[in-house]
């Protein structure tokens, strides 16, 4: 997680209307800049991405919001064969100097400060790209078929479409037919199971901060 900073606005001082007494405000959080966040959204994603796909990796998605005093950057990367938490602090850090040296010489990416935390997609996110697809083979899934909802394990998948198990039966679908999967967890497999001693969360995305775990100022 990253973090650049710039000095907020001072608070200012105030009179009360009584005799003479002086009263100083209580401070004010600075917010951050009002922007266009669909627009910066888009400037951000046009600089990163071809840093994360120099990388090797697949950007699945940007999301910018405001956050006090600051704009928050959440980036998702995947890759096949998954992304481990080393990774993507390596493509955090390429990912901050890229926007870094956008803002040099292009101009500020984003106005003010912002906070920048790169992660990778949990099981919860939506099977929507062929990519997606390919990489939850084995696995049990729900989805919806020509309006119907089905539940079946994903055999394989290609650039034309899917083949799931389904109660046994083997059927051939093509994505114009399905709807956003959604990957069911089978806790009785090992490969899903959370141990007290492992520190992993299946409920949540993987972010990873720096190194010191409180980020950096720039």
């Amino acid at each position: 997680m990253t973090q650049r900073g710039r000095a907020g606005a001072r608070p200012t001082n105030r009179r009360s209307g009584g005799r003479g007494h002086e009263a100083t405000a209580e401070p004010q959080a600075p917010t951050a800049p009002r922007i266009d966040l669909v627009a910066a959204r888009e400037r951000v994603r046009a600089v990163i991405e071809p840093v994360v796909t120099a990388a090797g990796y697949d950007l699945e998605e940007v999301n910018l919001s405001r956050a006090g005093r600051r704009h928050l950057v959440r980036v998702l990367v995947d890759a096949d064969g998954g992304i481990s938490l080393d990774d993507v602090a390596v493509v955090s850090r390429e990912i901050s100097t890229a926007l870094d040296a956008a803002d040099e010489t292009d101009g500020e990416v984003l106005a003010g400060e912002y906070q920048l935390e790169v992660g990778s997609p949990g099981v919860d996110r939506p099977l929507t790209l062929p990519r997606h697809w390919r990489r939850n083979v084995t696995r049990l899934v729900d989805v919806t078929v020509a309006g119907k909802s089905l539940t079946g394990r994903v055999i394989s998948a290609d650039d034309a479409g899917v083949v799931l198990d389904v109660a046994g039966k083997t059927r051939e679908i093509g994505y114009a037919e399905l709807g956003p999967g959604k990957v069911q967890i089978e806790f009785k497999r090992l490969d899903e199971a959370v141990f007290p001693d492992e520190d992993t969360d299946d409920d949540d995305d993987d972010f990873a901060d720096d190194e010191d775990g409180e980020g950096e100022e720039k």
